[in-house]
């Protein structure tokens, strides 16, 4: 593991190990079959959208959370990050991969629309939320891999909505006991469930389970679609992604099986199953296949495509950052989350009784 000067050694890294503490089991799992040139850069994604998120949520003014990251992302971007080791992971990333912004911004929006405590009235008006939280990390993740073209970004983007609808449709008796409502409310209606009188008192019934199947079906679609996109990753690539994309598909099954009863409990998929699919997807991902005549892309994840967002920003050429060789920079943050990580082994070992 290369070796990290002081400048580096400081409470910060204690609190980002906090952070990765609660972080995403399939994320992580996922990130395993991805290269080293793309691990690095996907894990300090990860780390920035773990604290915004954290911070937008943590309660107080939304809004001036809201502002305070804005401010960081203008240093990023022009090349001054804060000390905050995400900000610093980001700006790696920035400037190497000349990532778009938009995407970033994007995301930011979805997090003040959660702070808004917003409501979707039909599932067009989900996918566009959707499209904020998670097709901005699809996008985010491909553009790092490599290919820039808008229909293999638009797969990816699709890939974050299927996934974020999975989500919603787990989480529902979570989100209700925090007051919140993801679910389509013209769906829940259709289906004879008035939102806010069930909000009062958040029990399953059969007619919840038909919205939630309704939105199991739409993501399904979407993994579908999303999946032609694999093809056109980088070769070292499509193994990691198709495994994110079996095992979050794998939970709207594993819903299914236990009676779509996402409001008693919260679906998980086994530690084996994560194993099998891991597996699979290593095996499968060769085989996959771009569409001869591929479908046009989700309505909501079009200004994520944009062309002015795949040009590159003149102002992400930073002249300001640290000089160091890129192999340095992946090496460190490679290095960096690494030590974290057994840092945190470390303690959790050392506070188990004898």
């Amino acid at each position: 593991m290369p070796h990290l000067s002081p400048e580096y050694d400081s409470q910060d890294l204690q609190a980002c190990v906090a952070m990765m503490q609660g972080g995403s089991k399939t994320f992580f799992a996922a990130s395993r079959l991805l290269p080293m040139r793309v691990r690095a850069a996907a894990i300090a994604l990860y780390a920035f959208c773990r604290v915004a998120d954290d911070l937008v949520d943590q309660g107080g003014d939304a809004q001036a959370n809201l502002s305070i990251l804005k401010q960081r992302l203008d240093l990023i971007y022009a090349g001054t990050p804060t000390d905050a080791v995400e900000d610093h992971a980001l700006a790696l990333v920035v400037q190497h991969h000349q990532l778009p912004r938009l995407f970033l911004d994007a995301l930011l929006e979805g997090f003040a629309w959660d702070a808004q405590g917003r409501r979707y009235q039909t599932m067009e008006d989900l996918q566009a939320y959707a499209a904020r939280v998670a097709a901005t990390v699809g996008g985010m993740m491909c553009w790092i891999m490599g290919p820039q073209a808008p229909l293999t970004l638009a797969r990816a983007c699709e890939l974050g909505v299927a996934m974020q609808l999975t989500n919603i449709a787990r989480d529902v008796g979570e989100d209700a006991r925090n007051g919140r409502i993801y679910l389509p409310l013209q769906w829940m209606v259709e289906a004879g469930v008035q939102p806010d009188e069930w909000l009062q008192n958040p029990k399953m019934n059969a007619n919840l389970k038909t919205v939630i199947e309704r939105v199991l079906q739409e993501a399904e679609q979407l993994y579908k679609q999303a999946q032609a996109g694999i093809a056109e990753l980088p070769a070292d690539c499509r193994a990691a992604i198709l495994a994110a994309s079996l095992i979050y598909a794998e939970i709207g099954h594993q819903l299914r099986r236990e009676g779509l009863d996402s409001v008693s409990h919260r679906t998980v998929v086994s530690t084996r199953r994560k194993l099998v699919l891991l597996a699979t997807a290593w095996t499968q991902s060769g085989w996959i296949y771009a569409q001869r005549n591929p479908v046009q892309p989700l309505q909501a994840i079009a200004f994520l495509i944009a062309p002015e967002v795949l040009n590159a920003d003149e102002r992400m050429r930073t002249l300001n950052f640290p000089n160091r060789a890129m192999p340095q920079r992946i090496e460190w943050v490679l290095g960096l989350f690494e030590r974290l990580e057994n840092e945190r082994r470390g303690r959790k070992t050392a506070s188990q009784p004898l």
